[in-house]
């Protein structure tokens, strides 16, 4: 059986890559009292509002349990709403306060600057180039 070539290997980088990123947004929000998770959270509400619980569990890359944990945090803490009762069928939908909007403001200029802190040794083609490949890959798995 052959070992994988650390060195080499696209996937590993890529692992590397998205824990020095997740490494960063975790202590760029820590000071906004945010995770990443619930940065994801909000960033995703704020361009689809009222998205079922379902829907923003699979949006963020956490299960639907974790997800039910986590809005019941941030409605406790002001930054989203959701009603007692479903409007119709079972879908509780979730809107961000005014609170969390602007909390989400001043994440989305906290990870805004790591992301640019991250790419910053690449040319403006470079980094579209990236973008184009790690697309690429996405599709070439299929998700």
């Amino acid at each position: 059986m052959s070992q994988v070539d650390l060195d080499t290997s696209v996937g590993y980088l890529l692992k590397q890559a998205a824990t020095a990123l997740r490494s960063s947004m975790d202590a760029a929000l820590r000071p906004l009292d945010l995770s990443v998770s619930q940065y994801s959270c909000l960033e995703v509400l704020a361009h689809r509002p009222g998205i079922s619980n379902s829907e923003l569990a699979r949006a963020t890359f956490v299960t639907r349990q974790s997800m039910n944990v986590m809005l019941q945090g941030l409605q406790r803490d002001g930054l989203v709403s959701r009603p007692d009762l479903a409007p119709t069928g079972r879908v509780l939908p979730v809107q961000l306060t005014p609170l969390g909007r602007e909390r989400l403001d001043a994440a989305s200029s906290t990870v805004a600057a790591v992301e640019l802190r991250m790419h910053s040794a690449l040319s403006p083609a470079d980094h579209t180039r990236l973008r184009e490949l790690l697309r690429e890959c996405i599709g070439a798995l299929g998700s």
